[in-house]
C-alpha cells in the first residue's frame, strides 16, 4: 500500500524548550483542607469458611448498601473473621 507522504508537515516542528535541572525544580506540596475530625463506626463479623461463598457475598453487599466497608480480612482455623468501619452519622 503506498503511503501519502504529503499528510506530514513540511513546515520545521514547533519549539520545546529545553528541560530544567531537576535539582532546582521546586514543586509546592498539596494543601488538604480537613473541615471536622472524621468519626468511625467499627463491626466485626466471624463466620465458618464451610457455607456457600455466595452467601458471604450477599451479606457483605447488603452491608455495604447501608456504609459498611470491609477494610480487613483475618484467616482462622476453620472460619474468616471480616472486619468493617463506616462513617458515623
Amino acid at each position: 500500500m503506498p503511503s501519502n507522504i504529503s499528510e506530514f508537515p513540511k513546515h520545521p516542528l514547533p519549539h520545546v524548550p529545553p528541560a530544567q535541572d531537576p535539582q532546582h525544580l521546586h514543586a509546592q506540596p498539596p494543601t488538604v483542607f480537613v473541615y471536622e475530625k472524621q468519626r468511625w463506626e467499627y463491626r466485626t463479623i466471624s463466620t465458618s469458611t464451610e457455607p456457600d461463598a455466595h452467601l458471604i457475598e450477599e451479606e457483605l453487599n447488603a452491608l455495604g448498601k447501608d456504609g459498611w466497608e470491609l477494610v480487613g480480612v483475618v484467616p482462622l482455623p476453620g472460619a474468616v473473621q471480616l472486619y468493617q468501619k463506616r462513617a458515623r452519622g
